[in-house]
């Protein structure tokens, strides 16, 4: 469920009890862990943790408005859930994370990114803590962009340069039947 709540503390006062202290007790972990690269706002409707255009002007490759996802914690109907993106897409952190989660005994609940849990005591913050610890922004960019290049810029079309547009062929008629 995507909030229309503007600021983390908005988003967070809206919860009820029990999921306002499960999410902050993440978002503690988040913050003390975070690289300084990283800024955390309101992103997509939960809170989100990205880098800034200052720091990567290129933004999110699907809408370059956005700064760049990193992590996100969110209140959804069924469950809460961190998203990692610092482990979707890289198997050796996706490993390290699944093995580092094993050895906590807690079951985990996981899509691509999205760790789902329904309390806070289901989640090994120790380990979300890790994770956002190892990658630095930096580090992060530098990953990204060696599996999501840079949009290409676009041609001129033909005409637009002062050349002739290219002469059409005459489309074919259709036969009678």
């Amino acid at each position: 469920m995507q909030s229309k709540d503007t600021t983390v503390d908005q988003y967070l006062a809206s919860l009820p009890e029990e999921r306002r202290v499960a999410l902050s007790a993440v978002r503690d972990v988040i913050r003390k862990n975070l690289d300084g690269g990283y800024e955390e706002g309101m992103q997509y409707g939960m809170i989100g943790y990205y880098v800034p255009h200052t720091v990567f002007p290129a933004g999110y490759h699907v809408d370059p408005k956005q700064p760049l996802p990193f992590a996100s914690l969110a209140s959804q109907k069924n469950h809460m859930a961190v998203y990692l993106m610092c482990v979707y897409g890289q198997p050796e952190q996706e490993q390290w994370f699944r093995e580092a989660w094993a050895k906590t005994g807690k079951k985990l609940d996981m899509g691509k990114s999205c760790v789902r849990f329904k309390k806070l005591e289901d989640v090994a913050l120790d380990v979300i803590g890790e994770a956002i610890r190892r990658m630095p922004a930096k580090k992060y960019i530098a990953h990204y962009t060696s599996v999501i290049p840079p949009p290409e810029k676009k041609k001129a079309p033909a005409a637009a340069k002062g050349k002739p547009a290219a002469k059409r062929k005459p489309a074919a008629k259709k036969r009678a039947k």
